[in-house]
């Protein structure tokens, strides 16, 4: 077969892709080609063959007429003005599989500012029943949280700490921040827990303002993200607070009708004066640390995981991240993925299974799964998902628009995150050139009430 040269912008070789749940079976997914969204498709697909086995041939053909598209092919032989190949009539063959591969006309902070088809303004996703929301965390076996306020990202421990000379137990070291140095504190040695027996692997660093800089709080594992009522929230009397610890704890809150206890942090009950001071000595202001954060609209995003996937939603989105639980309420005649529904103070709400509706293979399932709870227009549901691993900050630069990649039209995804090259390391891994879809929640939701209309439908027919 052949391509038009003209429309030829690259060539490259094969490289793992982010998986797009909800596309055409032609589409592999999409990867990072110089801070723009690059959809991949596979060649054999599109024209209804059996793809061949991938090979040290294979490539990646970058065509670009406006909007770049990436087709994969065995190989790439030959270079010619007279080719008896058979030519590829590409936009046929994507307007068949596609509804559209256009980018999406939405602004760059198209969840906060975007409007709906009419002009009509996007809705609150932001609940209105929750009076104060926190994130949680693990420490030695026991929960913690700190206001979400209060917190600027959640992130994973990277491999790469240096530790610091002449410093007590609780300063474990500094490590990069996008271009600064952020210090690591254990919140166990805060609060006067052992200082070891804690995964490495699982700990999570949640990065919050303390003195004008940023610090991060090193805990076991990240464990939900809380919205709850006032009146489930009590003061500590002052007499408890006493202890080895450092930290103080501000407030208790009361969940599953008091068999479930959670210890609120505040930052500014969090280290005593010369503590503070050796934290502000150490890092190098917010400013350097987070240069976009404040000039550029910096925006939070849970990140939650399928499979070998990470997708992101807006945390205004999100009511809250809990456990699933053992066990849930069945609903007769509903779709397999809609596992049943489950009580949420008081409140019924439907839980989805997210591995079922992106197609992710099942044999992954571990006992720490989490549910998304997310209200849009009034409607609440429960997404169940392998993990939240993190809660990322994204500066408006490091937001564009994704392309429609949906066969119907109907795109889950509004936009993608594409960290600067520059970025720090995490566990690992290079923030730099990363790439996270970001999920339209409302038209999650959408899509999700359109999926149980289309199964209970087939059903009746098929029994009818």
């Amino acid at each position: 077969f052949s391509l038009p040269a003209g429309d030829v912008a690259a060539i490259l070789r094969p490289r793992a892709v982010t998986r797009v749940p909800h596309g055409p079976a032609s589409l592999l997914g999409v990867l990072n080609l110089r801070g723009r969204v690059l959809p991949v498709v596979s060649l054999a697909a599109l024209l209804g063959r059996s793809a061949a086995p991938a090979t040290s041939a294979a490539r990646i053909v970058v065509l670009d007429r406006g909007a770049p598209v990436g087709v994969w092919v065995d190989a790439v032989v030959a270079l010619s003005h007279d080719s008896a190949a058979q030519p590829v009539d590409l936009e046929a063959l994507l307007a068949r599989d596609f509804a559209t591969i256009t980018p999406h006309s939405r602004p760059g902070r198209g969840a906060a500012s975007a409007e709906r088809p009419g002009g009509a303004p996007a809705p609150s996703a932001a609940p209105q029943q929750a009076d104060l929301a926190l994130i949680g965390f693990s420490l030695a076996g026991q929960e913690y949280a700190l206001p979400l306020d209060e917190v600027v990202e959640v992130i994973v421990l990277p491999a790469d700490v240096a530790s610091l000379p002449r410093t007590d137990e609780a300063m474990l070291g500094v490590t990069a921040l996008r271009g600064g140095l952020l210090p690591l504190v254990s919140l166990r040695v805060l609060l006067g827990l052992p200082a070891d027996g804690w995964d490495r692997g699982r700990a999570r660093i949640v990065v919050t303002r303390i003195g004008g800089g940023l610090v991060g709080l090193v805990a076991d594992s990240m464990s939900a993200i809380l919205r709850v009522p006032a009146n489930m929230v009590d003061q500590v009397p002052p007499v408890l607070t006493r202890g080895r610890g450092e930290a103080q704890i501000a407030a208790i809150c009361r969940l599953e009708h008091g068999r479930r206890l959670v210890s609120v942090l505040s930052t500014a009950r969090l280290f005593d004066s010369a503590t503070e001071a050796r934290i502000r000595a150490t890092a190098i202001g917010e400013d350097a640390q987070m240069p976009a954060n404040a000039q550029d609209g910096a925006e939070q995003f849970v990140v939650f995981r399928l499979g070998e996937e990470n997708y992101g939603l807006p945390i205004a989105a999100v009511d809250e991240v809990v456990r699933r639980p053992d066990e849930l309420t069945r609903v007769p005649n509903a779709p397999a993925f809609v596992l049943g529904v489950m009580n949420l103070r008081g409140q019924v709400v439907p839980v989805i299974d997210q591995r079922q509706r992106f197609a992710v293979n099942d044999a992954e399932r571990g006992s720490g799964r989490r549910v998304v709870i997310v209200t849009i227009d009034g409607l609440r549901a429960g997404f169940v998902v392998d993990a939240v691993p993190e809660i990322v900050s994204v500066s408006a630069s490091e937001l564009q628009a994704a392309p429609c990649l949906a066969a119907d039209g109907h795109a889950v995804f509004d936009r993608v995150a594409i960290f600067d090259r520059h970025g720090a390391a995490r566990g690992g891994e290079g923030r730099g050139g990363r790439m996270i879809l970001l999920v339209d929640a409302k038209a999650l939701l959408d899509r999700a009430e359109r999926d149980v209309l289309a199964a209970l439908g087939a059903e009746v027919a098929a029994t009818s």
